[in-house]
């Protein structure tokens, strides 16, 4: 199997596409104070999904797929204050934020999948 035909890491470059046309929108003043960590957090779920992929021992791939539960939470941390602030309007933020709560179900199954992938 390859990277590429993983439907959690499909999902999470999905939803750091969305996310980088959300930053894309953002004003300088916005993007240095709230959109660099809001993108870096959303870029960071797939990155870390990859990372995981490419490891041999099912623990040291879990450990890059648990940073990617938490980037995926700190992803939804950023959005809601985006929301709050009034940066982004709200059918943008209820559509990342499905797509993250979809991925967040998708990752933990790839988890439990992965823990019982024993080399």
């Amino acid at each position: 199997m390859d990277l590429e035909d993983l439907e959690v890491y499909k999902l999470a470059k999905e939803v750091s596409g969305k996310a980088w046309s959300i930053y894309q929108e953002m004003d300088y003043q916005t993007k240095r104070i709230l959109g660099s960590q809001f993108i870096q957090a959303a870029d960071s779920i797939g990155a870390n999904i990859a990372e995981g992929f490419g490891r041999y021992h099912y623990l040291d791939k879990n450990k890059f797929n648990y940073n990617a539960r938490a980037s995926l939470s700190e992803s939804l941390y950023w959005l809601d204050l985006l929301l709050e602030r009034k940066i982004i309007d709200k059918k943008d933020a209820s559509y990342l934020k499905k797509k993250l709560k979809n991925l967040a179900i998708k990752l933990n199954n790839y988890i439990t999948f992965t823990k019982k992938q024993i080399k």
